[in-house]
């Protein structure tokens, strides 16, 4: 039940009686979650870190809040599908494009995209939520594939990350839809 409505209009309305079909998994519920605990964001390179939200394997799909603590790379990578982005704090930018993300900023990249991810220093987190839809490319420094990173690779990297750090490998089990 959520919180009891004080004055508000609908403070009489009813709630849907069986709202969740049988055969429906629960929705995904996480509180204040761009923490700055470092247990839940998995190491992704040496200097950005990934805390999942929610995770799709049938689509190869992903949420997640991105984190560097100071100046961050996240490797050379190609977009085959869409991603989505809003900034929670700190600053960051792809090496390709003219602008700067900052707190508030939301960013739509088009399939077909390549870049280099950087975070600023700016005397906060870099956190931004990330909706990613499909596998990362790994570019080279010229721009040539050289592997791919997709929800498979995800899952088991998160796994083995709460397991090290005492969360437990089944916290990721939770996150699943």
């Amino acid at each position: 039940m959520p919180e009891t409505p004080g004055s508000e209009f609908w403070k009489n309305l009813k709630p849907i009686a069986d709202s969740v079909k049988p055969d429906a998994l629960p929705e995904v519920y996480l509180s204040k979650v761009a923490t700055d605990d470092d247990r839940y964001y998995v190491p992704f390179t040496d200097t950005v870190g990934s805390r999942p939200l929610w995770i799709n394997i049938k689509d190869n799909t992903w949420s997640d809040i991105l984190r560097a603590k100071e100046a961050g790379l996240v490797n050379r990578h190609y977009h085959p599908h869409e991603v989505f982005a809003y900034t929670i704090s700190g600053k960051w930018g792809y090496l390709e494009r003219p602008w700067t993300a900052t707190a508030g900023d939301f960013v739509y990249e088009a399939p077909g995209e390549g870049h280099t991810l950087v975070a600023y220093d700016s005397g906060e987190p870099m956190k931004t939520l990330f909706i990613v839809k499909g596998p990362l490319i790994w570019l080279d420094e010229n721009g040539d594939p050289e592997g791919y990173f997709d929800v498979h690779d995800y899952v088991k990297m998160c796994r083995e990350h709460y397991e090290k750090v005492g969360l437990g490998a089944d916290l990721v089990d939770s996150l699943l839809r």
